[in-house]
């Protein structure tokens, strides 16, 4: 029997579908590379926000109306999170699957093979030797689940559950596997990094895996994506000053500049203690990449509320910026809170900041114009028309430190013989174009023209 997985979501959503596909394939299910040639679509959702969740319904709605005849499996946080709604109103979708026990999903989908199967006994975590979905040379290691922030605006709780952090070997002995795998950077994931530990006595915390992590051997890259801003442990500067693997990337999600907002949001900080954070980190890392996200139209935000955000904003010149509408999710605190912002409002506010943010990112990024850097190499084109393709230049992309995969700008690789995909390769940066930043790598110790 074969299945092929429609992935939305996050980076922790695409780990769950990374082991979904180890036991699958552990159990004698093979992966198909088109869902033209599989018996079984299985579509991991998100079930963060509104548009998340109407997205996974959607590739649900369309496969079944491609493929009839075929089965498919809704699986994912919007399975975990409305698995007696949906099973009642959703009949397109054969299955349904949570995320409490990825283990278990060889027996969930056995039902659909072509001939009954006894029940398999629980198999090990697949740990690092799960199939990976990530460009070449990077993988991403969930280092905890679920989260005990209570955002007031965040359904994270009801899908996955409380706080939940690994143990420190059985991370330490996945990012060897990882790296014995030829994997060159480690991006270390969970809803709130800065929160490891915190659900277990006399646990060291993030720093305390930091310091194990540092103690592994070989040349690789670790890049830590998304601390709570109200908890960051400043300890890891220290750590990060020590081995210089680890990048002075900080992915914080401050959602507003307004305190009043901040603290509707259940958060304690406020936009001068985020400043604070800030003039930090960067007054010991001068090249810090900070990524964050921002919130805008949360009930009661009023058009000084938004002023101060924009305010934050300017402040704050992030290096790279998301920024989303409020979605109002059922069963979360903010659900019924009064002064409710219309969508319209909201949309346009979200537009405004990110027009705002675009001169802010393009001058960050031109501080590394003239500079070398490694990249990591991830893909490869061909040549764009005939006349070029007769030498041997093509194009490649890849990503310097301060850019994370998929949400940031790309390292665009010019004038280049043949490179090795998952590579990490030393370059100038020659220019920026938009967010890209344009590169020539180093060959025989020269930059190629």
């Amino acid at each position: 029997m074969t299945y092929y997985l429609d992935l939305f979501g996050c980076a922790k959503n695409q780990v769950d579908a990374e082991n979904m596909m180890a036991f699958l394939n552990k159990a004698g299910w093979t992966a198909a590379e088109n869902p033209g040639n599989a018996d079984l679509i299985i579509v991991n959702s998100c079930g963060f926000i509104e548009s998340a969740k109407q997205e996974s319904i959607n590739a649900v709605l369309g496969w079944r109306k491609l493929y009839p005849e075929k089965k498919i499996l809704l699986a994912g946080c919007l399975a975990q999170r409305y698995a007696k709604e949906l099973a009642e109103t959703m009949p397109e979708a054969d299955g349904l699957f949570g995320i409490e026990n990825i283990a278990d999903i060889a027996n969930a989908v056995s039902k659909f093979a072509a001939a009954p199967r006894s029940p398999l006994p629980a198999p090990h975590s697949p740990h690092g030797n799960r199939p990976l979905l990530s460009l070449p040379g990077s993988a991403y290691v969930k280092i905890s689940e679920g989260c005990g922030n209570t955002c007031s605006f965040c359904a994270i709780p009801l899908i996955r559950g409380g706080l939940k952090s690994r143990n420190i070997q059985d991370l330490i002995e996945e990012c060897k596997a990882l790296l014995g795998r030829g994997v060159k950077e480690l991006c270390l994931i969970g809803q709130d990094l800065g929160s490891y530990g915190l659900d277990s006595a006399g646990s060291p915390g993030l720093h305390g895996l930091l310091e194990a992590l540092s103690r592994l051997e070989g040349e690789f890259w670790l890049r830590l994506l998304y601390i709570h801003p109200d908890h960051f442990p400043l300890p890891v500067l220290d750590i990060m000053e020590r081995d210089k693997r680890f990048l002075p990337y900080f992915d914080i999600p401050f959602q507003h500049g307004s305190e009043k907002i901040l603290k509707a949001m259940n958060r304690r900080g406020n936009a001068e203690s985020y400043l604070d954070l800030i003039k930090t980190i960067r007054s010991r890392f001068p090249d810090a990449a900070i990524r964050s996200t921002f919130m805008t139209g949360f009930p009661g935000e009023t058009d000084e509320d938004f002023e101060l955000l924009l305010g934050f904003q300017q402040k704050a010149s992030l290096d790279w910026l998301g920024c989303f509408a409020y979605s109002r999710e059922e069963d979360t605190p903010a659900h019924g809170m009064k002064g409710r912002v219309s969508k319209k409002t909201a949309a346009l506010r979200k537009r405004l900041v990110e027009e705002a943010q675009v001169p802010i990112t393009e001058k960050q990024m031109d501080r590394f114009v003239g500079r070398d850097f490694e990249v990591l190499v991830e893909e490869k084109f061909a040549p764009a028309d005939e006349a070029s393709a007769g030498n041997d230049e093509v194009l490649y992309l890849g990503r310097l430190p301060c850019q994370a995969p998929e949400v940031d700008g790309a390292a665009v690789i010019l004038g280049t013989g043949p490179l090795e995909l998952g590579a990490r390769v030393c370059c100038r940066v020659i220019a920026r174009s938009g967010f890209d930043l344009q590169v020539r790598p180093q060959v025989n110790g020269i930059f190629r023209r």
